[in-house]
């Protein structure tokens, strides 16, 4: 989605299309953050 969104901003200049853009990276971002194994936790056990 990030990838589409950025490529159909380069061609229209859509700013919609780059807030997307921007959205997903953030979205991104996050969801890695979620999903990473917090390394604190497993040295606790």
């Amino acid at each position: 989605m990030r990838d589409f969104s950025w490529k159909y901003f380069m061609m229209t200049g859509d700013v919609d299309a780059y807030l997307l853009y921007k959205e997903a990276a953030v979205l991104g971002e996050q969801m890695a953050a979620v999903t990473e194994p917090d390394d604190q936790e497993e040295a606790a056990e």
